[in-house]
């Protein structure tokens, strides 16, 4: 117990520790001569003794039956406003709704609706080979979602990236084999293909319909561990400008629980439609910054025209393309050339036979806007791209030789050769890792190449822990 003889604030005035209410007694002491104590003799008097030893008994009868019937009544009365409330109020049953776009549905009637479309993806990939040339993988885990009933699925591009095999598993536990189809690291979208029949799809909704402070739901996988959770929260802000991994991309900020082992899920609204495929939570390794309540998912709108394409064609053929080589434009650039401007995407080049030579734009000039949204980099300019498709008509503000034009174009699309290209090396890169996993490595190493069989082994030996 807390003693301080000059702190008004503890728990009790009594030094050694004694609780309150135990009181140390106090004995004055003697001050004269120590006065004997009297031995105290019986009386003689044995008259009507008898009466008064009866007397004495009766009076503590009636005594304690009136206390015992006291303490009985306190002790029931004691009883009874102790008593704890118990409800009887039913479970509550969710009835299985029916998505049709019309009907708020309340968070659980989402989650029943939804949750045998929605699947966990596991990967994994070759980390190359410890000391005894033993192959070493990595695992990573995310989340997915059904698209059609014959086993077409959309996650992100950076869950499956450099994958050796790719796992997917339903609600009901059922495990598949996944082919990558096809996918766009630029969108970070990716779409996978397994071998089943009468599976349950996700209704697509209207990401542009969705407003600051509507409520949005996400299912998934978070931490690759807590399978199929539901967490929820509202939409924080609509086409947040973002740079992840130095891609840029509009986003749906929400403040809904997201985690590692999340990418790749669906966002849900109110009426149990996928409005966005979560991808980012926000983090800065840098400087140590962590945030609460800061997720992000891209648009089903922005992304959609995409999925069916690679879904249709294997590819994205009406990905957008304006067909010139881009360059920030800076203060310093300004300077040099004399331009008015200093903020803006320079033109260096105009490819021959593209949407950019077709529009009539020219080598100097500076793009300062697409339709109202302004541009200052690189990184804006392709961020706003991605809300168009190919084929999309749209204006840009232009500054050429001291004086701001406009310019109608008509966005064109990206090269088949360039997708074709972008595909092998992905298959490639696949197809190595499955030759690295196969293939084991007993030598010490390719020093020059930056591998040490050395540093591998302590690596897999301690678990990744070493000096």
């Amino acid at each position: 117990m807390y003693y301080d003889d000059q702190n008004l604030y503890h728990h009790s005035y009594n030094r050694g520790g004694s609780e309150p209410g135990q009181r140390e007694i106090l004995r004055p002491t003697p001050v004269g001569p120590e006065i004997p104590i009297q031995e105290m003799k019986p009386s003689k008097k044995k008259k009507h003794a008898g009466l008064k030893i009866a007397a004495l008994a009766l009076s503590c009868a009636l005594l304690g039956g009136a206390a015992g019937g006291a303490a009985v009544w306190g002790f029931g009365r004691s009883h009874t406003e102790s008593a704890i409330n118990m409800s009887n109020r039913p479970v509550t049953q969710v009835a299985l709704r029916t998505v049709d776009g019309k009907t708020a549905l309340s968070d659980a009637e989402v989650y029943v609706a939804n949750v045998n479309s929605v699947v966990s993806i596991n990967t994994s990939i070759n980390a190359g080979y410890n000391y005894f040339g033993q192959p070493v993988e990595n695992a990573s885990a995310g989340s997915g979602f059904i698209l059609t009933r014959d086993g077409y699925i959309a996650t992100n591009y950076h869950v499956i990236s450099s994958a050796n095999t790719i796992k997917v598993t339903l609600y009901n536990g059922d495990t598949y084999d996944a082919t990558f189809v096809n996918g766009d690291e630029d969108y970070d979208i990716a779409v996978l293909k397994i071998e089943a029949s009468d599976l349950q799809a996700v209704t697509l909704g209207d990401s542009s319909a969705l407003n600051v402070g509507d409520r949005v739901l996400a299912i998934g996988n978070p931490l690759g561990e807590l399978t199929f959770s539901m967490t929820g929260g509202m939409v924080s802000c609509m086409d947040r400008a973002i740079n992840v991994d130095g891609t840029p991309f509009n986003m749906i900020q929400t403040d809904a629980s997201i985690n590692p082992g999340n990418s790749g899920g669906p966002l849900f609204n109110a009426y149990g439609e996928v409005v966005g495929i979560v991808s980012a939570k926000y983090s800065d390794a840098s400087n140590g910054t962590t945030a609460e309540g800061l997720g992000f998912a891209i648009p089903m709108n922005d992304v959609f025209a995409m999925i069916k394409d690679i879904m249709t064609n294997g590819y994205v053929t009406n990905k957008p393309y304006l067909g010139i080589t881009p360059g920030t434009m800076s203060a310093q650039m300004a300077a040099q050339y004399r331009y008015d401007v200093e903020e803006g995407v320079f033109i260096y080049s105009v490819e021959e036979g593209t949407a950019a030579a077709d529009a009539g734009l020219q080598m100097g000039d500076v793009i300062t806007k697409v339709d109202d949204v302004k541009v200052s980099t690189v990184d804006e300019l392709t961020a706003t791209k991605k809300k168009y498709s190919a084929g999309d008509d749209s204006t840009l503000e232009v500054y050429r030789n001291g004086q701001t034009i406009t310019v109608n174009i008509t966005w064109g699309a990206t090269p088949v050769e360039n997708q074709a290209a972008a595909l092998q090396q992905q298959q490639q890169q696949q197809q190595q890792n499955q030759n690295n996993q196969q293939t084991p490595f007993y030598g010490y190493g390719d020093y020059g190449n930056g591998y040490n069989p050395f540093e591998e082994f302590f690596r897999n030996f301690y678990g990744g822990y070493y000096g």
